[in-house]
């Protein structure tokens, strides 16, 4: 394991944060409940982190033969073509993704415990399906041999740099307190604005890498 592979890693780590679901449940929970959010906010997270974790670690130990099964494919030169077709279409479509204007993200329908567990494991299926840098950051600890420790360790790591930035606005609000009102108001707006600007640049970054991976073999 080396510095260049943590960076990498920690990228799509920073990426994978502009997931706009976490941030604005978080939002949601601190402008709406004032009693016990600090609970239902950490079981909220610790379930979207552990979700990933869990999905991680399943794919990290069942990922060598999917990976080899993969790299025999990609280099037939019909698939490469289809390959570099589809990341070439994935790559224009992203500039053409509006925002979605007045978007609804999911709030939890009460505030009890299972509630919180419940709406975690929701955000994370739904947004599983889109979370290319994770994968693209198991794929490249799976090619990089490391040990079972290295490699539980990075993913530990990047679940926290997922969760990390409603932890830090979490923090905010307990330093500042109601000062926090106007802008939490302010950052849900944005979310639910440009909710679609994130998934254009994932999409974008998807097809960058598809293309990338098929030139050789074309």
């Amino acid at each position: 394991m080396n510095a260049e592979l943590l960076l990498l890693i920690g990228g799509l780590a920073l990426l994978d944060t502009l997931s706009p679901s976490t941030l604005g449940v978080t939002v949601y929970l601190l402008l709406t409940d004032k009693w016990k959010v600090t609970q239902r906010l950490f079981i909220y997270l610790i379930t979207v982190a552990g979700f990933y974790f869990s999905i991680g670690v399943f794919l990290m130990l069942g990922l060598d033969f999917l990976f080899d099964a993969f790299s025999g494919i990609i280099q037939n030169r019909i698939v490469s073509w289809t390959i570099f077709i589809v990341g070439s279409i994935l790559f224009i479509v992203s500039f053409f993704i509006p925002a979605k204007k007045n978007s609804e993200l999911p709030t939890p329908k009460s505030k009890s415990i299972v509630s919180m567990v419940a709406l975690g494991f929701t955000t994370s299926i739904i947004e599983v399906g889109t979370a290319f840098p994770y994968f693209a950051a198991i794929g490249i600890m799976t090619s990089s041999n490391l040990s079972w420790m290295e490699w539980s360790a990075i993913l530990a790591g990047y679940n926290f740099i997922m969760v990390l930035p409603p932890l830090m606005l979490f923090l905010l609000y307990l330093m500042i307190g109601k000062k926090m009102q106007k802008p939490l108001e302010k950052i849900r707006l944005k979310i639910t604005e440009h909710s679609g600007s994130a998934l254009s640049w994932v999409i974008c970054i998807v097809g960058i890498i598809l293309i990338f991976n098929s030139l050789d073999y074309l």
